[in-house]
């Protein structure tokens, strides 16, 4: 079992920075590949951006692609996504997930509870 907990939401004004933090216990975080994810109200939960265990290949949904930036530090068991120019439609509750194996962009065992992201324009 592995316990995630989000932190680093808030509100900013458009094309401010964020960045949050998805910090794990539980496990060897090393082994698991974690994927971020977020939604928005009235909206399906979507992918954001996912890190690989081994490789620490990386993989972003094309509406983030070079404005986000997903990184890990396994000494600490923190995964972060740094958030730069963000926009209005960026708002949402941002999920981490994590699972064994390679990145998804869909199926994860274990979730995180959620942090609020808020961009005003």
């Amino acid at each position: 079992q592995v316990q995630l907990v989000e932190s680093g939401g808030g509100l900013v004004q458009a094309g401010d920075s964020l960045r949050l933090s998805c910090a794990a216990s539980g496990h060897t975080f090393s082994n698991y590949s974690v994927g971020w994810f977020r939604q928005a109200p009235g909206k399906e939960r979507e992918f954001v951006a996912a890190i690989s265990w081994r490789t620490n290949g990386t993989y972003y949904a094309d509406s983030v692609e070079g404005r986000f930036t997903v990184s890990r530090d396994n000494a600490k068991n923190t995964v972060y996504l740094q958030m730069n120019s963000l926009k209005p439609e960026d708002t949402a509750v941002y999920y981490c997930a994590a699972r064994l194996g390679l990145a998804s962009m869909r199926s994860y065992d274990f979730w995180g509870q959620g942090t609020q992201v808020t961009v005003s324009s």
